[in-house]
């Protein structure tokens, strides 16, 4: 019998992809002024959904991408937008929050079971 399931295992899955996304998208940013960067992103979602259908999320690796639909914004050929970029960590952020509220939550009620109560 496994201590944590399915759901707890792709929670903490999320929780590292949205991580790892924000780690790029704060990539991009400071890369703003590096001409002709090309920006990249990170879709966790797909790659958690993919582990979802498999049962398998323990294997999943998240791979970043240049994001092709980001023509270039700056005359130096660089396709980082600063607001999009701001807007898009902002929204990361929250995500992040949520999932680590949700985790904290699943834990807490594992050490309830266990007598572990604070």
């Amino acid at each position: 019998m496994q201590l944590f399931d399915l759901t707890q295992s792709a929670l903490e899955l999320a929780l590292r992809g949205a991580a790892q996304r924000q780690e790029l998208l704060a990539s991009n940013l400071a890369n703003i002024n590096t001409p002709g960067y090309q920006r990249r992103d990170l879709d966790f979602h797909a790659a958690l959904r993919g582990a979802l259908a498999t049962g398998d999320v323990e294997h999943v690796a998240f791979t970043p991408q240049v994001d092709v639909s980001a023509g270039a914004v700056r005359a130096d050929g660089s396709t980082v937008d600063p607001d999009r970029e701001a807007a898009e960590i902002a929204k990361n952020g929250l995500e992040y929050e949520a999932l680590a509220r949700v985790l904290r939550a699943r834990i807490a009620i594992l050490e309830s079971a266990m007598g572990l109560v604070r």
